[in-house]
């Protein structure tokens, strides 16, 4: 949008370090996946006369933290009458824009088979009182269980803040994870 506006100085703000000092050049991009989305954020850098690139805390930019309290708050039932309007960017970036470059990326796919679900056994102890066999993952569980609640098959854990937040199942925690990523959501 930037460029379409033929802006010429732009100043970035980004709550990553990492992703802010590897365009920079202080870092190297050294995970495969990442690199066309590096390679096409370079491109799009190079169109601006001056490009001004700084770090914000996540726990400074008030705007991401409004916006994740908002998407936790809105996690309250509503009535059948009560509606929520929220706009929403759908704003993708797809790296293999850039064409024939990106033909000899190597990719590996990984998928891991019988994985446990980590929230189980607070699910067993907090519906059923039961305690792992292991004495380590025991005293953990016992431990850790006073941050939990489980209501209507869900498993909340509750929050600093006094906000309860729903334990994801691995799948939709990767799907979150990558819609947050993906500017679908941008309170993350």
């Amino acid at each position: 949008m930037a460029v379409k506006m033929k802006i010429s100085n732009l100043e970035v703000y980004g709550d990553s370090i990492l992703v802010i000092n590897q365009l920079l050049t202080h870092y190297k991009v050294r995970k495969d996946d990442l690199i066309p989305y590096h390679q096409m954020a370079t491109q799009l850098l190079e169109k601006f006369d001056f490009v001004t690139l700084e770090h914000i805390p996540r726990k400074d930019n008030e705007m991401v933290n409004a916006l994740a309290n908002l998407a936790s708050t809105l996690t309250l039932a509503l009535t059948k009458d009560e509606a929520v309007y929220l706009l929403v960017c759908y704003h993708w970036v797809v790296p293999l824009a850039l064409g024939a470059s990106q033909e000899g990326v190597n990719v590996i796919s990984v998928f891991s088979i019988d994985v446990d679900d980590l929230r189980q056994p607070l699910i067993d102890y907090l519906e059923h009182g039961k305690l792992p066999d292991d004495s380590r993952h025991r005293s953990e569980v016992h431990r850790r269980a006073h941050h939990f609640i489980y209501y209507k098959e869900i498993l909340y854990c509750h929050s600093f803040e006094g906000v309860f937040l729903r334990c994801l199942e691995e799948d939709d925690a990767s799907k979150a994870m990558k819609e947050a990523h993906s500017c679908i959501c941008r309170a993350h």
